[in-house]
């Protein structure tokens, strides 16, 4: 088992969160809140309004999201559905816990993987960077879900 913190439309409420349901995906198991312990650039860009985690530690942000414990079937299925590894990376970082399901407490860390990509249009460092998101977010960025493509 492993954890995996998201930041984007895998969250709760959000537009994909429905893959991590599926249990034919494998298994994710939400554990608590948390955000990231360094800050990163969190834009939303692109023509379907994507979320984008830049790998740039210490530049933007700290981002806040949720971590789920998840199977290898499941991180194999996130690989594929997040284009791994060429529009994003799974690495690893440090998450600070706010909320957890269980034993841990906030202030807790706890590492996890994360997608974020290295490989992106250098204009994207001029746009907004976010500290949450969401997609019916303040910053009127609608997200354009893969099936309306």
């Amino acid at each position: 088992m492993a954890h995996v913190f998201v930041y984007g439309t895998l969250k709760r409420g959000q537009p994909n969160h429905k893959v991590m349901l599926d249990r034919s995906h494998g298994s994710a198991v939400f554990r608590g809140r948390g955000c990231t312990v360094e800050s990163f650039p969190l834009v939303i860009a692109g023509e379907h309004n994507i979320p984008w985690l830049l790998n740039l530690p210490g530049k933007g942000r700290c981002v806040a999201g949720e971590i789920y414990e998840v199977d290898e079937k499941m991180l194999c299925f996130l690989d594929d559905f997040e284009g791994c590894p060429n529009m994003y990376q799974r690495t690893a970082l440090q998450v600070r816990v706010l909320e957890w399901e269980g034993a841990r407490g906030p202030g807790d860390c706890v590492q996890c993987f994360v997608y974020s990509t290295a490989t992106y249009a250098p204009e994207w460092l001029h746009l907004p960077y976010h500290g949450c998101y969401d997609s019916e977010g303040p910053h009127g960025l609608r997200y354009n879900p893969r099936e309306s493509r």
